[in-house]
């Protein structure tokens, strides 16, 4: 593997996380999740600490031995599902523009709202100004209270180069050259051991979600995006088969 990716290592909690996020529907009974962990030399108890913990924390649900995501991780799971097979439609030159209007905002708000506009796959111009261009289909309801009652909300065009402002919104440059690595290794961990390739499948689905999903025009040649998914998705067909032989579902 490439060592430049510096892939972080999962600890019990986020094992538990991927795991669910990755599981159709989000819910696996303790013992399937103990045995995920054991995968990466986590002991049963270690497991079992985070499942309550994340219990407490509003992460999950639980009845019965079985753990489910809650709802607002049901809602990063559906984003995640997004960032696999992202929602476009024809871009016509137009952008989405947010511009803050609040006056105060606390710290949680403005944490809440730059956690927000980074899942709408807006970019930052400059402080309370934030767009992308208009080629991803959504609904007014996809914006959440907490932009929508902060914000402003316009569609615009800039009058220089629209792949100029990309460039200056997003690391285009540097997300291609991880997503290239990230290829790579899903490549290369095709016969690794199941945490070498759990470690990596995650690693994949972060990168995917801070894809910006620009029009084709507005990208850098050779853009690895679909390249990066087409080989996501056989790579996951294969790791998903194994990791249920695995946890015996």
């Amino acid at each position: 593997m490439d060592e430049s990716l510096s892939l972080r290592p999962l600890t019990a909690r986020s094992v538990v996380l991927s795991t669910l996020l990755g599981h159709h529907p989000p819910a696996l009974p303790a013992r399937a999740l103990v045995r995920v962990g054991e995968l990466f030399g986590t002991a049963e108890g270690t497991v079992r600490t985070a499942l309550t913990r994340m219990v407490a924390a509003g992460d999950l649900e639980q009845r019965d031995g079985t753990y489910r995501l809650s709802g607002r991780l049901v809602a990063r799971q559906a984003r995640q599902d997004d960032s696999r097979a992202p929602r476009t439609r024809h871009w016509d030159g137009d952008w989405e523009i947010a511009v803050v209007t609040a006056d105060r905002r606390s710290a949680p708000d403005r944490a809440a709202f730059r956690q927000a506009m980074a899942a709408l796959r807006l970019g930052e111009l400059r402080e309370g100004c934030w767009m992308r261009p208009a080629n991803l289909l959504r609904e007014p309801r996809d914006r959440p209270p907490v932009v929508t009652a902060q914000c402003a909300l316009f569609t615009g065009a800039p009058e220089g180069d629209p792949a100029a402002l990309a460039a200056a919104l997003w690391d285009l440059d540097g997300w291609a050259a991880r997503a290239r690595a990230l290829e790579s290794a899903l490549r290369e961990d095709r016969t690794a051991d199941l945490a070498g390739r759990f470690t990596v499948s995650a690693a994949v689905l972060r990168h995917l979600l801070a894809d910006p999903v620009l029009p084709a025009a507005l990208l850098p040649a050779d853009w690895p995006g679909e390249g990066l998914r087409r080989r996501y998705e056989a790579f996951d067909r294969d790791f998903r088969a194994l990791l249920r032989r695995h946890i015996g579902i």
